[in-house]
């Protein structure tokens, strides 16, 4: 299959310029970097794409079996790699993106210069002393919701999950995005995202790393990159002033100055 109508990748910016890739997280699609990327386009080469499944990625290529597991998406970004053959890219996953990235790095580093985390959770679930955010029981009452209506999941969650009242606005584009997946395969990525535990791959990574997190995210709280910064060796890590799980729309000019700053560092 044709990766790039696969995963309906685009590529823009400056043509000889450093390779940046956006991945987006659960329930977007890669226009959720609109407020970004024309920043990054000043200095980089642009990689966008929709992961299988989402916006206007080829839905045919979708399956329960190849998707099911973090390492499906993370193939797909190594092959979009290997199609393009742009050189090592510097990869910015948002939310579970992140540990997509952190997986892809993780098997085939040669094909990454460096990662940037972007509000990233390796796990949701609180267990002893590692505060992921939720209990097992939320988790499990947040996916039993997403199945037994997922119109009204979305309608609640994307507030929640934006964090920004006084620009409803951005509520109502997050709550679009997760209406036009398709049900059955929000179900999969949900429990994909929701139920992975990728803490132990977090060291497993040897790439200059960048994380990002939101001063005030219900998803991912500040302990959560407190602990992804202190598990990958010598990462950096960046608090925006920003409210929610999606700084790219939230406060999209700080988000692309901290990795433009990154990107550019030699």
């Amino acid at each position: 299959m044709d990766v790039r109508k696969r995963n309906r990748v685009s590529v823009t910016g400056r043509e000889h310029g450093p390779v940046v890739m956006l991945a987006h997280g659960f329930g977007c699609d890669q226009n959720v970097w609109r407020l970004v990327a024309p920043e990054l386009e000043k200095f980089f080469r642009v990689v966008r794409f929709d992961h299988v499944g989402a916006g206007r990625s080829d839905v045919s290529a979708w399956s329960a079996e190849r998707y099911s597991a973090l390492d499906g998406y993370a193939q797909d970004v190594i092959e979009i790699c290997e199609e393009l053959a742009l050189g090592p890219v510097t990869f910015v996953g948002h939310s579970v993106s992140s540990m997509i990235g952190v997986l892809a790095a993780a098997q085939q580093p040669e094909l990454f210069d460096k990662l940037v985390l972007v509000t990233p959770s390796p796990s949701y679930i609180d267990d002893g002393d590692y505060r992921g955010g939720f209990s097992e029981q939320d988790i499990g009452e947040l996916l039993d919701s997403l199945d037994s209506n997922y119109l009204g999941w979305s309608a609640t969650m994307a507030p929640v999950i934006m964090g920004t009242p006084d620009r409803p606005e951005l509520t109502e584009e997050l709550t679009n995005s997760f209406c036009r997946t398709d049900p059955a395969i929000a179900r999969v990525f949900a429990r994909a995202t929701f139920l992975s535990d990728n803490r132990s791959d977090l060291a497993r990574v040897t790439i200059p790393t960048l994380i990002t997190e939101s001063a005030r995210d219900p998803l991912a709280p500040r302990e959560v990159g407190a602990f992804v910064h202190t598990r990958i060796t010598g990462s950096e890590l960046v608090t925006l002033d920003s409210t929610g799980h999606c700084p790219q729309l939230s406060a999209p000019e700080e988000t692309a100055e901290a990795i433009i700053a990154f990107v550019r560092e030699a």
